[in-house]
């Protein structure tokens, strides 16, 4: 934990995501499930985009919770999947030692559910290694609302930064100007970024002129957010 405030970059952070598989979705009821399977899938591919260290941890996969989201598994194909009985993923030496091996001290966080896998890995990856933990709040969930805000505030009074997906994409992006990343971005947020990403469209189309047949891809005059 830092008293110092400092904005995520693709040179300072990694992220892992946390059980995203379809039994602990099944039980979601804080954030409809359709949303949160694009935020984790849009988070994902950022996370490519910006070259972040990612890790992919599972449990109990054969016994109860089933694969990970096939869209997760299609942005990182060759990523090895990090199996574990605990529910805590902190516990689990080899989650340990592929966040160590990133060698990036703030850990964004994206896993099901809030209060319970998310909450558990935070507080002890914080207490025992000194990560901080960066909980996408939109990208996870939990069996109530009531549990995931409850969770996100405890997380929060303890020292945890609460983010949402569409806020950490842009502020990996930060500069407008960066063009390496700009346009991969862009067809992000296009695809997954709801009415932001309509308004992207809006903007190609209407205001650049764009055919909106052909126009993913191509690289057009900045569309800040907000």
């Amino acid at each position: 934990m830092t008293t110092k405030p400092e904005l995520l970059t693709p040179q300072n952070s990694q992220i892992i995501f946390i059980d995203q598989q379809p039994q602990m979705a099944f039980g979601v009821q804080s954030i409809d499930r359709q949303t949160l399977k694009n935020n984790v899938t849009a988070l994902a591919k950022a996370a490519k985009l910006f070259d972040i260290p990612t890790t992919i941890t599972t449990v109990e996969t054969g016994s109860f919770s089933g694969y990970t989201f096939p869209e997760l598994l299609g942005v990182f194909p060759e990523k090895d999947i990090l199996e574990r009985t605990s529910m805590n993923s902190w516990d689990d030496q080899k989650v340990r030692d592929a966040l160590a091996a990133n060698g990036r001290n703030k850990v964004v966080v994206s896993g099901l559910w809030t209060g319970i896998c998310n909450n558990m890995f935070a507080f002890s990856a914080m207490a025992d290694a000194g990560y901080e933990i960066y909980m996408v709040a939109d990208a996870s969930g939990d069996t109530s609302q009531e549990a995931h805000d409850n969770s996100m505030t405890r997380m929060a009074q303890a020292g945890v930064v609460p983010m949402t997906t569409i806020q950490t994409m842009l502020e990996w992006q930060r500069d407008w100007a960066r063009r390496d990343t700009y346009d991969g971005l862009m067809d992000i947020i296009r695809e997954h970024g709801g009415a932001y990403g309509m308004g992207v469209d809006y903007a190609y189309t209407m205001v650049h002129k764009a055919d909106e047949r052909v126009s993913h891809g191509k690289t057009i005059d900045p569309v800040p957010a907000g």
